[in-house]
């Protein structure tokens, strides 16, 4: 059976494949099938991957897709599947891990061929449609490889059969477990330190990426071992973040990542998950530093999610793309005849505050950003520079929008939901807590036979979930309990732990897959160890893990989550800047740490103090006088006559402290 020769993406719930829908290829969306059609034909598959806001993905959708020359070479020598890589990063990392595995260096788009049963055997990102930037031209390669097919074919089959065994070896096998290490949290942040740019933040080099794991590595370690350099880079690199033109300083929100070393012309496309990450450690850089920089971009960054990336059902779409009317930046730029016709007599205020930047190579209008001395000149003009913001995102909305991605993913809103849980507890911003349990409610909402989607658009939902979105969700849950003291999220956390172990669990209970156990498409259930923007799957459900069994005193659940990481630790030393995110995790399943906090609910005082002093490694739990509080380690049930705070590391507590001066300094972390 094969299925009809046209384009059949049209009906995808994607809104990247729905882009795609005009190209003459015949493009199916990765199905079964399609995988069974490439057998009937006895064709090798030409796989595209990429996603709404990648950059490079439109370029060669434009040159090469809508190319009916080109359209007909694929169309005649191939099966030709396209994936949005974040409908689909099970598909989508398999294949990159192939490319590495050839040698390549990997992005996106993602170009492979596979055989027909879909194992790779060549590959490579973005090719221009004629040769030139040193690559071959994308018809010269079409050509090659189906020159190759007919002529070598048992050749690259044999080639096809080791590449994929040696990348289910890599992504999907079983280590020996590693005992955890106290240590092994500092020596990695020791290295990352290393590679710090302290000229201008972030990693040295171009292109520039916020690296959140990275970041939080180092935020660990510090809080771990006191080492100020560690915090200090974070807090240095969020700064020059923050300033740039990364940043987008009339309507809040970070892009993508930055082409040059200095944070100043990014790709314009934003990502939900990128700012979820931003706010959270924002929200630790505040209340370390009192910085009141990081204060406004967290209170502009949400201010910005509310307005333009809220849903119908209150969840959160995944991204804006970086272009607007065919050119990239062009909703986020400014001419200075644009500043001045908006800001009129205003204009010299707005020069001390913000500069417009055209590096050399940028062939759009001027970026925004900051130096150093003009981002201290607005935190200090805030009310001012606040009216100029306005009148320029008044001025701004009349431009062509860039597009919206309104698939809605369940790990990625509940990364936001934690983030805006968090960052509403030390605020003291009940509205940003409603936004996340709105958020969380809309996720919730789309479940069906008790099952979590991983995508949502409309009334089509993309069946079974991943592994990183019931991590995502138990942690979100776990935040909103903290935030709002209601155990019915403590409740709903548990049942999403069940369906983690029902669909994901491996055969020896060790770990967990990314795919479910019923995911009939996957050519390998891979367990998701490697970071990505965003950390690991493992990474994100020892995390989740930890967090709930420490959020309910369960320790076999705690024991559970030691087991998972252990052998987690185990397979991440193969590649550990690539794994950072189980190193994390696994620091905090070495050490969790419960605050249980008794008050009288009218007064709040110690509550506030741990609201203020958020701590990623705990957990905040409050009960009002004579109310029912939680055992401590050993079993211990604090007294409720009267106000008291107990912090607990592992199985040990501390003295309770009654005044929220020793609240504060118990807090605080220790330096070195």
């Amino acid at each position: 059976m094969t299925l009809p020769q046209k384009n059949l993406l049209a009906e995808e719930a994607s809104p990247y494949l729905r882009q795609h829908a005009q190209n003459p290829v015949h493009w199916r969306a990765w199905s079964q099938a399609a995988l069974d059609e490439a057998r009937a034909l006895n064709r090798p598959i030409l796989l595209s991957v990429g996603y709404a806001a990648c950059h490079w993905c439109h370029v060669m959708a434009h040159e090469s897709f809508e190319n009916d020359e080109i359209a007909g070479v694929m169309n005649r020598f191939f099966v030709n599947i396209k994936v949005d890589r974040e409908e689909r990063p099970d598909i989508d990392q398999i294949y990159m891990a192939s490319l590495s595995a050839m040698g390549e260096q990997g992005g996106w788009p993602l170009t492979m061929f596979l055989t027909p049963d879909g194992k790779p055997f060549w590959g490579g990102t973005y090719f221009p449609p004629r040769s030139r930037y040193g690559r071959p031209g994308f018809v010269q390669v079409l050509e090659a490889i189906d020159k190759a097919w007919r002529e070598k074919r048992d050749s690259l089959s044999q080639s096809a059969d080791g590449l994929i065994a040696h990348v289910a070896t890599r992504l999907s096998a079983t280590q020996p477990r590693n005992a955890l290490d106290r240590q092994a949290l500092g020596r990695l942040a020791d290295g990352i330190a290393g590679m710090i740019d302290w000229a201008e933040g972030g990693l040295k080099g171009a292109p520039k990426f916020p690296n959140a794991p990275f970041m939080t590595t180092l935020w660990l370690s510090w809080l771990q071992t006191g080492n100020t350099t560690h915090r200090d880079a974070v807090l240095f690199s969020l700064r020059k973040m923050l300033a740039g033109g990364i940043y987008d300083h009339v309507g809040g929100g970070l892009c993508r990542y930055s082409t040059d070393a200095e944070w100043t012309v990014p790709h314009f496309e934003k990502m939900l998950y990128d700012n979820a990450q931003l706010l959270r450690m924002a929200n630790w850089a505040y209340a370390t530093s009192l910085d009141e920089l990081f204060r406004i971009r967290i209170e502009e960054t949400i201010a910005w999610l509310s307005r333009e990336m809220r849903t119908e059902t209150q969840a959160f779409a995944s991204s804006l793309d970086a272009h607007s009317d065919g050119e990239e930046g062009l909703f986020y730029t400014w001419s200075k005849d644009e500043i001045t016709e908006t800001l009129q007599t205003d204009v010299t205020t707005f020069a001390g505050h913000y500069s417009l930047s055209a590096p050399a190579g940028w062939e759009g209008k001027p970026i925004l950003r900051q130096s150093d001395e003009q981002s201290e000149r607005e935190v200090a003009d805030y009310p001012a520079v606040a009216d100029l913001k306005t009148r320029l995102l008044a001025g701004r909305a009349s431009r062509i929008r860039p597009g919206r991605d309104d698939k809605i993913l369940t790990d990625w809103n509940g990364l936001l939901i934690t983030a805006l849980a968090e960052c509403g507890r030390s605020f003291g911003r009940s509205d940003w807590i409603d936004l996340a349990a709105k958020g969380f409610a809309g996720i919730l909402a789309t479940a069906e036979t008790g099952r979590l989607p991983h995508s949502v658009l409309g009334d089509r939902k993309l069946f079974p979930a991943l592994s990183t979105d019931y991590a995502a969700m138990i942690t979100a849950a776990t935040a909103l309990f903290e935030a709002t003291n209601d155990t019915g999220y403590i409740d709903i956390a548990r049942t999403l732990a069940e369906q983690l172990e029902r669909w994901h669990a491996d055969a020896d209970h060790t770990g967990y897959f990314l795919s479910a156990s019923d995911s009939s498409d996957v050519p390998i259930r891979i367990r998701g160890d490697v970071d990505e923007a965003i950390p690991s799957a493992t990474g994100q459900i020892i995390e989740a893990l930890v967090r709930l069994a420490t959020a309910t005193g369960d320790i076999a659940l705690h024991e559970k989550a030691l087991v998972i990481a252990e052998h987690a630790l185990g397979r991440a030393g193969q590649q550990t800047y690539g794994q950072v995110g189980i190193v994390n995790s696994c620091a905090l399943a070495l050490d969790p740490l419960k605050l249980v906090v008794v008050e009288d609910p009218d007064q709040q005082s110690l509550v506030a103090v741990a609201n203020r002093n958020p701590d990623p490694r705990r957990i905040d739990i409050a009960v009002g006088l004579g109310g029912t509080a939680p055992s401590l380690p050993g079993d211990v049930l604090p007294s409720t006559d009267k106000p008291g705070a107990y912090l607990c590391m592992a199985q040990s507590c501390l003295p309770p402290v009654s005044e929220p001066g020793e609240l504060a300094k118990l807090l605080r972390p220790k330096m070195t």
